[in-house]
C-alpha cells in the first residue's frame, strides 16, 4: 500500500495556508503602523519637553536672549549641540537632547532629522503653523490620518 498525499489534499492545504496568510497580512501592517505611531508620540513628547526646558533656562537667565526674542530656540539642533550657561562661571554647556528624534514616517536617509519635522514659530497662529525666528513647537508635515482618526499633523 502506497503512503503519501494526493494532489487534492495538497491543494486544499495550500488554499487553507493562503487564506490564513491573507488574513494575517493586514494585521501585520496594522502592528507596524501602531509601532510607528508609538515612536511618533515619544519623539514629539521628547522634542517638546526639550523646547520647554530651553525656554525655562532662558527665563531663568541661563541662556542670554535679545529683548525682542521669545526665548525659544532658533534651531532644533541647538537642543543637541547645546548653549553656554550664562550663570556658570566656568561657561559649562547646557544640553537638552542627546540626539534629535527622527519622524518615524519619513524613511529618506538624505533628509536630516531636523528636516523631518514641521516647525512652528512663536509668532505663527495655531491653525497655520510656519517657521520663523524661533521654534515654539514641532509637528508632522504629512496630512496622513492615524489609527485614531486624527491627522498626524494635529498630534
Amino acid at each position: 500500500m502506497a503512503r503519501g498525499f494526493t494532489l487534492i489534499e495538497l491543494l486544499v492545504t495550500l488554499v487553507i495556508v493562503a487564506i490564513l496568510a491573507t488574513a494575517a497580512f493586514p494585521m501585520a501592517e496594522l502592528t507596524v503602523q501602531r509601532g510607528k505611531e508609538q515612536e511618533l508620540r515619544a519623539a514629539l513628547r521628547e522634542i517638546r519637553q526639550a523646547i520647554d526646558a530651553y525656554k525655562l533656562a532662558t527665563d531663568d537667565g541661563r541662556i542670554p536672549k535679545a529683548l525682542t526674542a521669545s526665548g525659544y530656540p532658533e534651531r532644533l539642533n541647538l537642543l543637541v549641540s547645546g548653549v553656554v550657561n550664562a550663570k556658570s562661571p566656568s561657561h559649562e554647556m547646557l544640553y537638552f537632547l542627546r540626539r534629535l528624534p527622527r519622524n518615524p514616517f519619513i524613511n529618506d536617509p538624505a533628509v536630516s532629522n531636523a528636516d523631518t519635522w514641521g516647525k512652528r514659530s512663536y509668532a505663527s497662529p495655531p491653525d497655520e503653523p510656519r517657521e520663523g525666528d524661533d521654534i515654539y513647537d514641532v509637528y508632522v508635515i504629512s496630512e496622513v490620518v492615524g489609527l485614531n482618526g486624527i491627522s498626524y499633523r494635529q498630534w
